[in-house]
């Protein structure tokens, strides 16, 4: 061995003179020095920092061969102590090149590469603390915590480095909590969709003292992964930890009620609802409450008898709260308000003159509270009209949004397509707002972001989204989804662009800002802008086009379902919400009337429940069970299309009819029976069945209903000569030319700004 210093230093100088070669990134000097120390008498320390010096070069096998020889050299009771040793110097290493852990900031410094390499070794070095200790809890997290700032983790780590195992261990180690849940923070923000992160956080349930902070963490995580990342079950999980931190706060209560009915836990839904409600204090909290109970009900498509009087209950709730705001013109209230309390009208009673005037009362309630919260609070952003309308140079084709949070395999996003496939792009720019939906399909990215001039996705607050649609100059801002979707319905109440539209969705919303609703001249009575707050303009013949579906292969056979070949089917597909007992009873009346007849159920809701709905209607009917099928839901839209095709007739359910379901069935050419009522909800199959030629199952009362559906069964022939219209209509009506539709809603478009210029040069 050459010896580079002077005999002279002493073995002290030689060790002091190593570790400064180590601290300085000189690894190999300091391993020829270390080697020296050892070499001129036994030196324990050296012969770690010997190891550690080999280590940081990137010699992991001779590194660990040193600290074993060493250490093999221990009687047992000196093991522990040596290997405590060589820990404490590791653990030393690894933090001296660990930087303080801060919250990042908008304008922080890029990261430099030396600290990247810096960091790297405190990972390798930890990598090797694990080995040694396994049991080091401490360490452990430091490594995950290490691993996420270099992108080296896995959610599998977790697993694999027996981190959660060691915090289940009881008697429970000690922790430090900080570093804990300052670790599961940064885990919750970069693969919220791990599930071995909800393990973790289960681990970590024992070591909370107070859970505020991490009700406060999980919470939000739970909501995103509901509503954005759709992920139920994720979601579920950390609700319910939020729950048994917690289970006394309302928010709480109400995350994980709202999870549980959209993930079919129809009873704990329903319970949660009720124990929300009761902690609900104030007026508009009640008439949410009651709303959470209302939607708990309906998804069950069974409790009809008390959905009714909770729904009286809300009427009552509005009535109060329009009487009590009279003098109070500032309150300002969450949009949520003005969603799901009014969502469930419609499929209770065909009353469109009552309900939509108390839908349009509390919609400009909450306008009018909304504006006096702007004008108070928010110093950088007046809604249209008091903001000025500004157009940059480059702003020469009319810019088109359209707002969605279904921009995806859903009925909006289905019947929508056609207007970004067929747009005309010489004179419209067409921008597609993703609401809460961060993770785009290959739907989404086919049909909207490809074909858009722009398309963005937002998962932040209504203001923050209405600023960018005011930022990219928009003329015609299109709602898509009316009050089924808070923050869509917030936004449009903040005016974010110059003239507003609401297409599709569940009818209009109510808000005086919203300036048209397209509809046609079918689909809405001739009196109704008697009763709605939006300019009604009615597209020419209907106001949907499409130029089809796809179908795939279909997974029913009559044989299989025990339904004989000359036999009559009937089916009946739909949401829960949809299920009126009263209708059920008409269906079964039909059957009755019909020899060798079935009828196939299917659609969301309480798959029991729903089955003795239609079982106690059959009994009332003189029906026999056996002439009732009930069908899982499909894998997907195209195999449910192709497995309509095994009924000769559907039957629409009232006084909310189908709208998706409805145009499915006509593109297959399969008859309809629908009953036609004065509300949107009750005319959408109405007016598709008109543009395509039909009169035939088109029903105005209860006993047109029963006639056109026993008519279709007994009648072949008649069901063939409705088949064959409904195949010509392919080529005939503008419901099958989405191309056709495209160019009917542009110069809608057109019309609408030449109105809105005309009205400001007055």
């Amino acid at each position: 061995m050459v010896n580079l210093y002077s005999s002279s230093l002493t073995s002290l100088q030689l060790y002091e003179h190593a570790l400064q070669c180590l601290h300085n990134g000189d690894y190999q000097q300091a391993v020829t020095l270390f080697e020296q120390v050892i070499e001129a008498e036994p030196n324990r320390s050296a012969g770690w920092y010997l190891g550690l010096a080999h280590l940081l070069q990137g010699q992991e096998e001779e590194a660990q061969m040193i600290w074993l020889m060493a250490i093999a050299e221990a009687d047992s009771e000196e093991a522990d102590l040596w290997t405590g040793e060589l820990l404490q110097i590791l653990h030393s290493e690894a933090e001296q090149r660990e930087p303080a852990v801060s919250e990042p900031t908008e304008d922080e410094a890029p990261v430099k590469e030396q600290d990247i390499q810096q960091e790297q070794l405190a990972w390798l070095i930890r990598r090797h603390i694990y080995e040694i200790a396994p049991q080091d809890v401490t360490n452990l997290l430091k490594l995950v915590q290490r691993s996420l700032r270099l992108n080296r983790f896995q959610p599998d780590d977790l697993v694999d480095l027996g981190l959660i195992e060691q915090l289940q261990t009881e008697p429970y180690p000690d922790v430090d909590t900080g570093l804990l849940f300052q670790v599961l923070k940064d885990l919750l923000q970069q693969v919220p969709l791990a599930p071995q992160v909800a393990d973790l956080t289960e681990a970590c349930l024992p070591y909370v003292q107070d859970p505020t902070p991490i009700v406060d963490l999980l919470l939000p995580v739970a909501s995103k992964l509901h509503e954005v990342r759709r992920n139920k079950g994720l979601a579920y999980r950390y609700a319910d930890m939020c729950m048994r931190l917690d289970g006394d706060r309302a928010d709480v209560v109400n995350q994980l009620c709202c999870i549980c009915q959209d993930d079919r836990r129809y009873t704990e839904g329903i319970e949660l609802a009720r124990r929300y409600y009761d902690k609900c204090n104030t007026i508009i909290e009640k008439i949410v409450g009651n709303a959470l109970l209302l939607r708990g009900l309906m998804n069950t498509g069974t409790h009809w008898q008390e959905a009714e009087a909770v729904l009286h209950r809300q009427t009552e709730l509005f009535q109060t709260l329009i009487a009590d705001d009279e003098g109070n013109v500032d309150r300002f209230f969450d949009v949520s308000v003005i969603c799901t309390p009014l969502f469930f009208y419609p499929y209770f009673e065909d009353n469109p003159r009552v309900n939509r005037t108390l839908q349009n009362q509390v919609a400009a309630l909450y306008l009018k509270g909304l504006q006096g919260y702007l004008e108070k609070h928010v110093e950088d952003y007046q809604p249209y009209p008091q903001a000025p309308l500004v157009r940059s140079p480059e702003h020469k084709k009319l810019r088109i949004g359209y707002l969605s949070r279904f921009f995806y395999r859903h009925s909006i996003g289905w019947l929508c397509r056609w207007l970004f496939e067929h747009y005309d792009r010489d004179r419209f720019d067409v921008y597609a707002y993703f609401i809460q939906l961060t993770d785009l399909d290959d739907f989404s990215k086919q049909w909207f972001v490809s074909k858009a001039t722009r398309s963005c996705s937002f998962d932040g607050d209504n203001l923050g989204i209405a600023k960018a649609i005011r930022e990219d100059e928009i003329d015609i801002l299109v709602d898509l989804d009316s009050i089924t979707s808070y923050c869509t319905c917030g936004v449009m109440a903040l005016k974010p662009a110059p003239i507003q539209v609401t297409w599709l969705g569940l009818d209009a919303s109510g808000l005086p800002n919203i300036d048209y609703f397209l509809a046609d001249p079918y689909v809405l009575p001739d009196d109704a802008q008697e009763y709605y707050a939006e300019k009604i303009w009615r597209l020419p013949d209907t106001y949907i086009g499409v130029d089809g579906f796809e179908v795939g292969v279909p997974t029913l056979r009559r044989d299989e379902l025990g339904i004989p070949d000359d036999a009559v089917v009937y089916l009946s597909g739909q949401f829960a919400y949809k299920r009126h007992p009263e209708m059920v009873q008409l269906q079964l009346q039909i059957l009755s009337q019909v020899p060798n007849s079935y009828l196939l159920i299917k659609g969301l809701g309480d798959e029991q429940s729903i089955q003795r709905l239609f079982e106690q209607a059959a009994e009332k009917a003189g029906v026999s069970r056996d002439r009732l099928r009930f069908l899982p839901r499909d894998r997907n839209e195209e195999t449910h299309r192709a497995n309509v095709a095994i009924a000769d007739v559907v039957l629409d359910t009232y006084p909310y009819n189908g709208a998706t379901t409805t145009l499915e069935t006509l593109w297959l050419g399969i008859p309809l029976v629908t009953r036609v009522g004065e509300q949107f909800p009750a005319r959408n199959s109405y007016t598709m069945m008109v543009n395509a030629g039909l009169t035939e199952g088109i029903a105005w009362t209860n006993e047109e209903y029963v006639e056109w559906g026993v008519r279709l069964g007994r009648d072949a022939n008649l069901r063939q000569q409705v088949t064959q219209k409904l195949w010509r209509s392919r080529q005939t009506s503008t419901l099958w030319n989405g191309k056709q539709f495209t160019r009917n809603v542009e110069a809608a478009y057109e019309q609408m700004w030449e109105r809105y210029q005309e009205k400001r040069e007055e």
